[in-house]
Protein backbone atom coordinates (compact mmCIF):
# COMPACT_ATOMS: atom_id res chain seq x y z
CA UNK A 1 0.00 0.00 0.00
CA UNK A 2 1.02 3.39 -0.98
CA UNK A 3 1.69 5.64 2.50
CA UNK A 4 2.96 8.77 0.14
CA UNK A 5 1.65 10.34 -3.29
CA UNK A 6 4.18 12.97 -3.96
CA UNK A 7 2.97 15.16 -6.98
CA UNK A 8 5.31 17.04 -9.13
CA UNK A 9 4.96 19.59 -12.01
CA UNK A 10 7.55 19.94 -14.11
CA UNK A 11 8.19 22.54 -17.05
CA UNK A 12 11.67 23.02 -18.07
CA UNK A 13 13.61 21.81 -14.88
CA UNK A 14 16.08 20.11 -16.52
CA UNK A 15 19.04 21.82 -14.86
CA UNK A 16 17.43 21.09 -11.38
CA UNK A 17 15.12 17.77 -11.72
CA UNK A 18 17.55 15.09 -10.89
CA UNK A 19 18.53 16.51 -7.01
CA UNK A 20 15.04 17.38 -6.74
CA UNK A 21 13.91 13.82 -7.73
CA UNK A 22 16.66 12.09 -5.96
CA UNK A 23 15.28 13.96 -2.79
CA UNK A 24 12.59 11.41 -3.15
CA UNK A 25 14.49 8.43 -4.11
CA UNK A 26 16.92 9.06 -0.79
CA UNK A 27 13.86 8.98 1.66
CA UNK A 28 14.22 6.93 4.96
CA UNK A 29 10.02 6.04 3.60
CA UNK A 30 10.02 3.23 1.40
CA UNK A 31 6.33 3.31 0.60
CA UNK A 32 5.92 6.45 -1.42
CA UNK A 33 4.82 7.51 -4.94
CA UNK A 34 5.68 9.65 -6.90
CA UNK A 35 3.47 11.81 -10.15
CA UNK A 36 5.31 13.77 -12.15
CA UNK A 37 3.38 15.55 -14.27
CA UNK A 38 4.98 17.58 -17.27
CA UNK A 39 3.65 20.28 -18.53
CA UNK A 40 5.12 20.98 -21.82
CA UNK A 41 8.39 21.02 -21.44
CA UNK A 42 10.46 22.19 -23.81
CA UNK A 43 14.24 20.96 -22.65
CA UNK A 44 15.02 17.54 -21.66
CA UNK A 45 12.94 17.11 -18.35
CA UNK A 46 10.59 14.61 -20.47
CA UNK A 47 13.20 12.44 -21.29
CA UNK A 48 14.39 12.50 -18.00
CA UNK A 49 11.25 11.77 -16.12
CA UNK A 50 11.02 9.20 -18.66
CA UNK A 51 14.39 7.37 -17.64
CA UNK A 52 13.68 7.50 -14.19
CA UNK A 53 10.30 6.21 -13.95
CA UNK A 54 12.15 3.60 -16.31
CA UNK A 55 14.00 2.26 -13.69
CA UNK A 56 11.88 2.72 -10.67
CA UNK A 57 7.91 1.21 -10.52
CA UNK A 58 7.06 3.76 -7.62
CA UNK A 59 7.24 7.03 -10.66
CA UNK A 60 4.63 7.49 -12.67
CA UNK A 61 4.78 9.81 -15.85
CA UNK A 62 2.31 11.98 -17.14
CA UNK A 63 2.38 14.59 -20.25
CA UNK A 64 0.60 17.42 -20.99
CA UNK A 65 0.31 20.60 -23.09
CA UNK A 66 1.43 23.79 -21.15
CA UNK A 67 -1.15 24.40 -19.62
CA UNK A 68 0.43 25.58 -16.16
CA UNK A 69 1.33 24.69 -12.88
CA UNK A 70 -2.16 24.64 -10.54
CA UNK A 71 -3.23 22.28 -13.80
CA UNK A 72 -0.55 20.12 -13.83
CA UNK A 73 -1.00 19.99 -9.66
CA UNK A 74 -4.54 19.11 -9.89
CA UNK A 75 -3.99 16.30 -12.64
CA UNK A 76 -1.27 14.89 -10.60
CA UNK A 77 -4.13 14.62 -7.45
CA UNK A 78 -5.83 12.48 -9.63
CA UNK A 79 -3.51 10.05 -10.14
CA UNK A 80 -2.93 9.90 -6.66
CA UNK A 81 -3.49 6.60 -4.49
CA UNK A 82 -1.63 7.25 -1.12
CA UNK A 83 -3.19 7.67 2.20
CA UNK A 84 -1.13 11.29 2.49
CA UNK A 85 -0.11 13.51 -0.29
CA UNK A 86 2.93 15.64 -0.28
CA UNK A 87 3.29 18.53 -3.12
CA UNK A 88 7.64 18.54 -4.37
CA UNK A 89 8.23 21.63 -7.06
CA UNK A 90 10.65 20.20 -9.45
CA UNK A 91 13.84 23.05 -8.43
CA UNK A 92 13.15 21.64 -4.80
CA UNK A 93 15.37 19.73 -2.55
CA UNK A 94 13.55 18.07 0.79
CA UNK A 95 15.07 16.31 3.89
CA UNK A 96 15.64 12.62 3.52
CA UNK A 97 13.66 11.86 6.53
CA UNK A 98 10.58 14.13 5.93
CA UNK A 99 8.51 11.64 4.28
CA UNK A 100 8.82 9.18 7.14
CA UNK A 101 8.65 12.48 10.16
CA UNK A 102 5.62 13.38 8.58
CA UNK A 103 3.51 10.68 8.08
CA UNK A 104 3.67 9.18 11.30
CA UNK A 105 3.14 12.47 12.97
CA UNK A 106 -0.11 12.87 10.73
CA UNK A 107 -1.18 9.06 11.56
CA UNK A 108 -0.38 9.42 15.16
CA UNK A 109 -2.07 12.80 15.76
CA UNK A 110 -5.26 11.84 13.16
CA UNK A 111 -4.31 15.09 11.42
CA UNK A 112 -5.58 17.09 7.72
CA UNK A 113 -3.05 19.09 7.49
CA UNK A 114 0.56 19.04 9.02
CA UNK A 115 2.19 22.72 8.27
CA UNK A 116 6.27 22.95 8.59
CA UNK A 117 9.16 25.28 7.94
CA UNK A 118 11.39 26.37 4.80
CA UNK A 119 14.95 27.54 4.43
CA UNK A 120 15.74 29.51 1.53
CA UNK A 121 18.00 28.78 -1.18
CA UNK A 122 19.80 31.58 -3.31
CA UNK A 123 20.84 29.70 -6.70
CA UNK A 124 23.29 32.37 -7.77
CA UNK A 125 24.98 33.30 -4.72
CA UNK A 126 24.94 29.34 -3.78
CA UNK A 127 23.93 30.55 -0.15
CA UNK A 128 20.48 29.29 2.56
CA UNK A 129 18.98 32.45 4.35
CA UNK A 130 16.06 32.60 5.91
CA UNK A 131 13.14 34.74 5.68
CA UNK A 132 9.68 35.08 7.90
CA UNK A 133 7.67 33.81 5.58
CA UNK A 134 8.79 30.60 5.59
CA UNK A 135 10.35 30.37 8.68
CA UNK A 136 6.62 31.43 10.29
CA UNK A 137 7.89 31.41 14.05
CA UNK A 138 4.71 33.58 14.61
CA UNK A 139 1.99 31.15 14.03
CA UNK A 140 4.39 28.65 15.57
CA UNK A 141 4.55 30.01 19.19
CA UNK A 142 1.00 30.84 18.64
CA UNK A 143 -0.35 27.86 18.28
CA UNK A 144 2.34 25.45 19.92
CA UNK A 145 1.52 22.22 20.28
CA UNK A 146 -1.85 22.15 19.77
CA UNK A 147 -4.08 21.01 17.23
CA UNK A 148 -6.33 24.05 15.50
CA UNK A 149 -8.87 24.70 12.43
CA UNK A 150 -9.21 28.23 11.46
CA UNK A 151 -11.48 29.24 14.06
CA UNK A 152 -8.82 29.11 16.72
CA UNK A 153 -6.08 31.45 14.60
CA UNK A 154 -7.99 34.55 14.31
CA UNK A 155 -5.60 36.97 12.26
CA UNK A 156 -2.99 34.33 12.39
CA UNK A 157 -4.05 32.81 9.41
CA UNK A 158 -2.94 35.23 6.99
CA UNK A 159 0.83 34.40 9.11
CA UNK A 160 0.72 30.38 7.58
CA UNK A 161 2.76 30.49 3.96
CA UNK A 162 0.18 29.34 1.49
CA UNK A 163 2.85 27.37 -0.80
CA UNK A 164 1.67 23.98 -0.95
CA UNK A 165 5.63 22.15 -0.27
CA UNK A 166 5.44 23.39 3.61
CA UNK A 167 2.27 21.20 4.42
CA UNK A 168 1.60 17.26 4.32
CA UNK A 169 -2.03 16.60 3.81
CA UNK A 170 -4.33 13.97 4.17
CA UNK A 171 -5.13 12.61 0.65
CA UNK A 172 -9.13 11.91 1.22
CA UNK A 173 -9.23 15.42 3.12
CA UNK A 174 -8.09 17.01 0.25
CA UNK A 175 -10.65 14.86 -1.88
CA UNK A 176 -13.29 16.18 1.00
CA UNK A 177 -13.04 19.24 0.38
CA UNK A 178 -12.67 19.32 -3.21
CA UNK A 179 -9.31 21.85 -2.82
CA UNK A 180 -8.17 22.62 -6.35
CA UNK A 181 -5.39 24.87 -7.20
CA UNK A 182 -5.80 27.76 -9.63
CA UNK A 183 -5.91 27.15 -13.44
CA UNK A 184 -4.05 29.13 -15.92
CA UNK A 185 -2.94 31.47 -13.24
CA UNK A 186 0.33 31.77 -11.30
CA UNK A 187 -0.18 32.07 -7.71
CA UNK A 188 -2.62 29.33 -7.87
CA UNK A 189 -1.37 27.54 -4.81
CA UNK A 190 -4.01 30.71 -2.78
CA UNK A 191 -6.68 29.11 -4.01
CA UNK A 192 -5.54 25.65 -2.58
CA UNK A 193 -4.39 26.54 0.56
CA UNK A 194 -7.64 28.64 1.53
CA UNK A 195 -9.76 25.76 0.39
CA UNK A 196 -7.86 23.56 2.60
CA UNK A 197 -7.90 25.88 6.04
CA UNK A 198 -11.36 26.14 5.32
CA UNK A 199 -12.18 22.94 5.60
CA UNK A 200 -9.54 21.42 7.88
CA UNK A 201 -10.62 20.65 11.28
CA UNK A 202 -7.34 19.09 12.74
CA UNK A 203 -4.02 21.21 11.73
CA UNK A 204 -0.47 20.72 13.60
CA UNK A 205 2.55 22.74 12.91
CA UNK A 206 5.95 20.92 13.11
CA UNK A 207 8.75 23.40 14.30
CA UNK A 208 10.95 21.64 11.43
CA UNK A 209 12.96 23.07 8.74
CA UNK A 210 12.40 19.75 6.42
CA UNK A 211 12.29 21.98 2.63
CA UNK A 212 14.55 23.53 0.70
CA UNK A 213 13.10 26.38 -1.47
CA UNK A 214 15.64 27.38 -4.45
CA UNK A 215 15.05 30.73 -5.46
CA UNK A 216 16.00 31.65 -9.38
CA UNK A 217 15.06 34.25 -11.93
CA UNK A 218 13.48 31.79 -14.01
CA UNK A 219 10.87 30.57 -11.71
CA UNK A 220 7.13 31.68 -13.01
CA UNK A 221 6.55 33.65 -9.26
CA UNK A 222 10.09 35.68 -9.70
CA UNK A 223 10.06 36.48 -13.64
CA UNK A 224 8.17 39.84 -13.04
CA UNK A 225 6.32 39.55 -16.36
CA UNK A 226 3.04 39.95 -17.42
CA UNK A 227 1.94 36.92 -15.68
CA UNK A 228 2.12 38.76 -12.44
CA UNK A 229 -1.51 40.58 -13.45
CA UNK A 230 -2.93 36.81 -12.06
CA UNK A 231 -2.08 38.62 -8.95
CA UNK A 232 -5.75 40.79 -9.19
CA UNK A 233 -7.51 37.25 -10.78
CA UNK A 234 -6.04 35.59 -7.36
CA UNK A 235 -7.05 37.92 -4.74
CA UNK A 236 -10.66 38.16 -6.05
CA UNK A 237 -10.92 34.42 -5.71
CA UNK A 238 -9.22 34.84 -2.54
CA UNK A 239 -12.38 37.38 -1.46
CA UNK A 240 -15.05 35.00 -2.88
CA UNK A 241 -13.52 32.22 -0.88
CA UNK A 242 -14.05 34.07 2.45
CA UNK A 243 -17.96 35.05 1.26
CA UNK A 244 -18.66 31.28 0.57
CA UNK A 245 -17.00 30.09 3.53
CA UNK A 246 -18.78 33.19 6.07
CA UNK A 247 -16.20 34.69 7.27
CA UNK A 248 -15.44 37.77 5.13
CA UNK A 249 -17.58 39.77 7.16
CA UNK A 250 -14.73 38.96 10.27
CA UNK A 251 -11.71 39.70 8.23
CA UNK A 252 -13.10 42.41 5.56
CA UNK A 253 -10.96 44.78 6.88
CA UNK A 254 -7.87 42.60 6.64
CA UNK A 255 -8.65 41.43 2.85
CA UNK A 256 -9.36 44.85 1.47
CA UNK A 257 -5.85 45.80 2.76
CA UNK A 258 -4.44 43.33 1.75
CA UNK A 259 -5.71 43.35 -1.35
CA UNK A 260 -4.34 46.46 -2.44
CA UNK A 261 -1.03 46.27 -0.76
CA UNK A 262 -0.28 42.71 -2.70
CA UNK A 263 -1.87 44.06 -6.29
CA UNK A 264 0.50 46.96 -5.51
CA UNK A 265 3.54 45.27 -4.52
CA UNK A 266 3.18 43.09 -7.79
CA UNK A 267 2.87 46.12 -9.63
CA UNK A 268 6.03 47.13 -8.44
CA UNK A 269 7.58 44.29 -9.22
CA UNK A 270 6.99 43.56 -12.78
CA UNK A 271 9.59 44.79 -14.89
CA UNK A 272 8.69 48.62 -16.96
CA UNK A 273 7.82 47.35 -20.11
CA UNK A 274 5.18 45.32 -18.50
CA UNK A 275 3.61 48.15 -16.40
CA UNK A 276 1.47 49.73 -18.65
CA UNK A 277 -0.24 46.65 -19.48
CA UNK A 278 -0.60 45.75 -15.29
CA UNK A 279 -1.30 49.23 -14.41
CA UNK A 280 -4.54 49.01 -16.87
CA UNK A 281 -5.67 45.89 -15.52
CA UNK A 282 -5.08 46.72 -12.08
CA UNK A 283 -7.28 50.45 -12.66
CA UNK A 284 -9.71 48.15 -14.29
CA UNK A 285 -10.10 45.99 -11.41
CA UNK A 286 -10.46 48.94 -8.76
CA UNK A 287 -13.06 50.67 -11.37
CA UNK A 288 -15.16 47.91 -10.55
CA UNK A 289 -15.06 48.28 -6.59
CA UNK A 290 -15.79 52.01 -7.45
CA UNK A 291 -18.87 50.78 -8.96
CA UNK A 292 -19.69 48.39 -6.04
CA UNK A 293 -22.27 49.16 -4.02
CA UNK A 294 -19.80 48.36 -0.94
CA UNK A 295 -17.27 50.69 -2.24
CA UNK A 296 -17.73 53.17 0.65
CA UNK A 297 -17.59 50.10 3.16
CA UNK A 298 -13.94 49.35 1.31
CA UNK A 299 -12.73 52.30 1.52
CA UNK A 300 -13.53 53.00 5.82
CA UNK A 301 -11.36 49.67 5.83
CA UNK A 302 -8.55 50.96 4.01
CA UNK A 303 -5.29 51.97 5.93
CA UNK A 304 -4.23 55.23 5.00
CA UNK A 305 -1.39 54.26 2.76
CA UNK A 306 -3.35 51.55 0.84
CA UNK A 307 -6.18 54.16 0.31
CA UNK A 308 -4.14 56.62 -1.03
CA UNK A 309 -2.48 53.77 -3.52
CA UNK A 310 -5.80 52.98 -4.62
CA UNK A 311 -7.54 56.74 -5.22
CA UNK A 312 -4.29 57.84 -6.80
CA UNK A 313 -4.85 54.45 -9.33
CA UNK A 314 -8.62 55.26 -9.95
CA UNK A 315 -7.74 59.17 -10.26
CA UNK A 316 -4.88 58.07 -13.38
CA UNK A 317 -5.94 57.86 -16.50
CA UNK A 318 -2.80 56.12 -17.67
CA UNK A 319 0.11 54.62 -16.29
CA UNK A 320 2.25 57.95 -16.60
CA UNK A 321 -0.13 59.62 -14.91
CA UNK A 322 -0.38 57.33 -12.13
CA UNK A 323 4.05 58.05 -12.14
CA UNK A 324 3.50 61.13 -11.69
CA UNK A 325 1.09 60.67 -8.20
CA UNK A 326 3.19 57.89 -7.27
CA UNK A 327 6.53 60.17 -7.09
CA UNK A 328 4.68 62.54 -5.26
CA UNK A 329 3.29 60.06 -2.53
CA UNK A 330 6.90 58.25 -2.31
CA UNK A 331 8.15 61.74 -1.53
CA UNK A 332 5.33 62.81 0.97
CA UNK A 333 6.12 60.97 4.17
CA UNK A 334 7.59 62.80 6.75
CA UNK A 335 7.74 60.36 9.86
CA UNK A 336 9.63 57.76 9.93
CA UNK A 337 6.88 55.40 11.57
CA UNK A 338 5.16 56.89 7.76
CA UNK A 339 8.01 55.97 5.60
CA UNK A 340 8.25 52.18 7.55
CA UNK A 341 4.97 51.76 7.00
CA UNK A 342 5.61 52.59 3.08
CA UNK A 343 8.63 49.82 3.09
CA UNK A 344 6.72 47.38 4.01
CA UNK A 345 3.90 47.35 1.41
CA UNK A 346 6.83 46.95 -0.70
CA UNK A 347 8.90 43.44 0.94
Amino acid sequence: MVKVSVIMPVYNAEDYLKESIDCILDQTLEDWELICVDDGSKDNSLAMLNEYAANDSRIKVFHQENQGGGTARNVAITHATGDYLYCMDADDMINSDALEKLYYLALRKDLDVIIFQAINYDDKLDKTYHNDYYDMWEIADFVGDDVFNIDDLGDYIFKISVTPWCKFYNLDFVKRSDAKFAEGLIFHDNIFYWDVVFNAERMYFLREFLYTRRRHITSSTGAGDKRYISTITINNMIIERFIKYGYFEQYKEHLYNRKIRLVYRRFTEVQDQYKPFFFKNMKDDFQMLVDHELMEEALECLKPLYRSVFEDVIASKDYDEFKVLEAKRKAKPSTSIVKRVYRKILR
